[in-house]
């Protein structure tokens, strides 16, 4: 399957992000985040799309050297689409207007606490890129086609939970929720599904 970076399947996929039927957390009182899924063009020759996934900086206190989306809690005041952007120019150095957002997918509710909103951001141009060393050690773009067949995604179960658990392998390395949930839903919308995440869990050295 192909997902050239093309103006038509911007359209496309934005089409699909107005449409998606999302579902805002409404359950016991969480802190609210939002993270970005920014896509943008894979840079390898392919002129596929990819995604910016991020390993954060080793020196953070919390969840130091994970994999993760750029994002964070919301300010006071401030909305999923206002904070998401402005995480990632505050993580990667990049200045997005409001107009390079495709949608906002379903809120995940994580084990730290956080209500996290992915919205969905188009980035032509990642020459700009300039992670601060502070929060992310390294930026990576992964293919939205390294995550479309059935091998790229496991469900596990752990005697902790009741609920499954879900990651993603992407080459030699393995992503775990709450990223690879959100990722996940995204890779369902791409496909022209609508798949809830909410039920995927996220593996015990995640939950703190």
């Amino acid at each position: 399957m192909s997902y050239p970076f093309t103006p038509a399947f911007r359209a496309e996929l934005t089409a699909r992000c107005q449409a998606f039927p999302r579902l805002a957390y409404e359950g016991p009182q969480l802190k609210h985040a939002a993270v970005a899924i920014t896509l943008v063009d894979a840079g390898d020759g392919s002129g596929e799309t990819a995604f910016l996934l991020t390993r954060r900086s080793a020196s953070l206190r919390a969840h130091a050297g994970q994999w993760a989306l750029p994002g964070g809690r919301c300010d006071d005041g401030e909305t999923l689409q206002q904070a998401a952007l402005r995480e990632l120019h505050e993580e990667l150095g990049l200045h997005l207007p409001p107009s390079s957002i495709l949608g906002v997918l379903d809120d995940y509710a994580s084990r730290s606490g956080y209500a996290i909103a992915p919205v969905v951001t188009w980035l032509d141009d990642a020459s700009a890129l300039a992670p601060n060393p502070d929060e992310v050690a390294s930026v990576h773009r992964f293919r939205l086609d390294q995550i479309a067949g059935d091998d790229a995604v496991a469900f596990e179960s752990i005697p902790e939970s009741e609920r499954p658990l879900i990651r993603l392998n992407l080459g030699e390395h393995h992503i775990h929720a709450p990223t690879a949930a959100l990722i996940y839903q995204l890779r369902e919308i791409v496909a022209g599904r609508v798949t809830r995440v909410a039920d995927l869990d996220q593996p015990v050295f995640a939950w703190r």
